[in-house]
């Protein structure tokens, strides 16, 4: 500590969080405070809502603004961002540290990309690791003569809700981490517009590994639309749009990922990591909350060897209800009221 003699002289308190004054018969002291030691005040479920926004922010980057108008309905002055956030709240949280957020990371998950009023395509992961659509092609099988105007003529026919004009559009997105151990994703896209008159080849449009028949399991000769490869550390999902009275509709949809990386991610330990570096969690109470993960039994066995009834605050005589009071005792206040 030191003397002042400036105009430091004629105050007396808290300066700010590193020094304090105080008058003495000497003069002015300038002390400074004592380092306290901070306790997080955020809770384990605000953790786990918040440390999820990352990288929810994060994919929504990845679709590079290719998602105008992906929500219908969407009240006015809630912008793409805010609906995707929104959509996508506590929708299988992916957590991420504060400086893989910094440094740019993501980890690509199975976000709601667009939400609307057309019927979803269907989509699952086949035994080959392939993503299959459920829009049927009937005999069509897709080769590297295979026009627009013949997909468009199938997807047309086969498929209930589909007309000319209407925009089939994939999305796929790569996963995988960097030298340092920290995930990074990318995302493309590709868009073919039906139109029964197009005589371009399908893949001059899109590509063969996005736009492939799928034999239909005990249907010979029936095809579904699908991908030509497999999903490894990767996404995928198809969506159907439609300009409609100077609107845009489209199809609900998830995207479909199939990754080692992702899962790595989603644990308690994740989200863990994740609040720890942005502050932590205020773990005093957390114990006795039945929907906490974090806090964990700890020692293998029940009791000290030897313990008695001063290890627990009971009698050795005491039940199992924690009544155990002493004869002409008083509880505490508030207890037993």
């Amino acid at each position: 500590m030191a003397k002042t003699s400036d105009f430091l002289s004629q105050t007396s308190g808290k300066l700010n969080d590193q020094f304090t004054t105080r008058q003495t018969a000497h003069g002015t002291i300038l002390a400074r405070n004592a380092r306290k030691t901070s306790t997080p005040r955020r809770s384990e479920l605000q953790a786990r809502g918040r440390c999820q926004m990352p990288n929810i922010a994060a994919n929504f980057k990845l679709y590079d603004g290719k998602l105008m108008q992906a929500f219908e309905g969407k009240p006015a002055g809630v912008s793409d961002f805010n609906a995707f956030m929104q959509a996508n709240w506590g929708l299988g949280p992916v957590y991420i540290t504060r400086q893989m957020r910094i440094a740019g990371c993501c980890v690509l998950a199975e976000s709601r990309f667009s939400q609307g009023s057309l019927a979803p395509i269907g989509y699952s992961v086949n035994g080959a690791g392939v993503l299959v659509s459920d829009l049927a092609i009937g005999s069509l099988v897709i080769d590297g003569e295979t026009k627009v105007m013949d997909l468009s003529e199938a997807v047309e026919t086969n498929n209930y809700g589909w007309e000319d004009g209407d925009q089939l559009t994939l999305f796929y997105g790569t996963q995988w981490e960097d030298a340092d151990g920290m995930p990074r994703a990318t995302m493309t896209s590709q868009k073919v517009v039906l139109d029964l008159m197009n005589e371009q080849l399908l893949w001059d449009v899109v590509s063969e590994q996005g736009f492939c028949s799928v034999p239909v399991s005990g249907n010979s000769g029936s095809y579904v639309l699908g991908m030509g490869l497999a999903l490894a550390n990767a996404g995928a999902a198809y969506v159907h749009s439609r300009d409609k009275d100077g609107g845009t509709k489209v199809s609900s949809q998830k995207l479909k990922v199939v990754s080692e990386i992702l899962a790595t991610y989603q644990t308690d330990a994740a989200m863990k990591r994740s609040a720890d570096s942005y502050g932590g969690i205020n773990t005093k109470s957390v114990y006795l909350n039945p929907t906490s993960s974090l806090a964990q039994n700890q020692g293998a066995g029940l009791l000290p060897s030897g313990g008695g009834s001063s290890d627990t605050g009971g009698s050795s005589t005491g039940t199992e209800t924690g009544d155990d009071t002493p004869s002409g005792g008083s509880t505490m206040p508030g207890e037993g009221d």
